[in-house]
């Protein structure tokens, strides 16, 4: 059992990958917003595949366990510290009942931490996953965020000794203030909605993200005039960026609501009535939770699906390398 001493900006239960095959019902994935520190997390202390932790954004969160466990804390560095003393990121923690956790807020670096904890954490499994979706109430803790006073029951570990494994620094992911984003176009781009220079600019300007991002859209920079290859949404509506409703490619859509493009991820909507100009790779998802709202920038490479396909079968080799893990 571990409770919530102090709540800070948004902690949540989120699992990887999150609760597929309900888009058709209006269901969006949900799931980590950091994919491969929580996946991370729960390779350092030998959970099973797609174990959800805690995904604490911001920061200012207070965690007491009320049990001996272990724990891994993974993704940007808020100064974590167990009973007030600094603990190292990536690496199996041993936890006594009593200890009690801690962070500050987010650095120079990224905006997502996640506490692993062997066994996992016990939730009910809602639709194959025990992800929270905020924007639907459901799954994960009572289908919210947790409040100072919540008690989340703790799963059982299946292996013991894990104190001390930690990533090994070679493979640890690289944290920035302009995350490089591959992106496919379509299924609405260039040339009967947008224009070719339109799509330059896209895939050449950096844009910085919005102060208005959370879980369901991080919102970018507005696009100029010139970006619009018609004058209206014609049947769709008055603008160009409106059209018939459609299902959105989720997640990592670069949906363009008026001039402002926006990344529709985790909780995002999964169909609407605005264009749907690209699509962030699968291997690249995680970049975007760590991107800082009224801070970080955004920039987008042109990509092609074969290089999507082979930089996800990358990123599963990564996660299954012999050396990934320092006993």
């Amino acid at each position: 059992m571990l409770k919530i001493m102090k709540a800070g900006i948004e902690v949540l239960v989120e699992d990887w990958p999150g609760r597929l095959g309900y888009m058709g019902l209006g269901m969006a994935a949900a799931g980590a917003m950091d994919h491969l520190a929580l996946q991370l997390g729960n390779l350092v202390l030998k959970n099973a595949p797609g174990e959800a932790g805690l995904e604490i954004a911001g920061g200012y969160c207070q965690l007491e366990f009320a049990e001996a466990t272990t724990i891994a804390v993974c993704g940007a560095d808020m100064s974590a510290k167990l009973n007030g003393q600094s603990i190292p990121l990536w690496e199996a923690i041993a936890i006594n009942p009593g200890d009690q956790l801690s962070f500050d807020h987010f650095g120079q670096y990224g905006f997502r931490s996640y506490v692993c904890i062997a066994g996992g954490i016990d939730v009910p499994v809602y639709l194959g996953s025990k992800s929270t979706c905020l924007f639907g109430s459901y799954g994960g803790f009572q289908g919210r965020k947790l409040q100072p006073g919540d008690e989340i029951a703790l799963g059982t570990a299946t292996a013991n000794g894990l104190a001390g494994r930690r990533i090994n620094p070679k493979y640890l992911p690289e944290y920035t203030n302009q995350w490089e984003l591959r992106a496919i176009p379509g299924p609405n781009s260039a040339p009967d909605y947008v224009t070719v220079a339109g799509m330059d600019y896209l895939f050449s300007t950096p844009m910085k993200i919005s102060h208005n991002a959370n879980r369901a859209a991080y919102r970018l920079a507005e696009v100029p005039a010139y970006f619009w290859a018609r004058k209206d949404g014609g049947k769709g509506g008055s603008h160009p960026s409106n059209i018939v409703d459609h299902g959105y490619n989720m997640r990592g859509a670069v949906n363009v609501t008026g001039n402002t493009p926006s990344l529709l991820i985790a909780d995002g909507p999964t169909l609407g009535g605005f264009v749907c100009v690209a699509n962030v790779i699968q291997a690249d998802l995680w970049k975007i939770g760590q991107g800082i709202p009224s801070r970080d920038k955004i920039k987008f490479r042109l990509t092609t699906v074969e290089e999507a396909v082979a930089a996800r079968r990358d990123s599963l080799a990564m996660l299954a390398a012999a050396d990934l893990i320092i006993n």
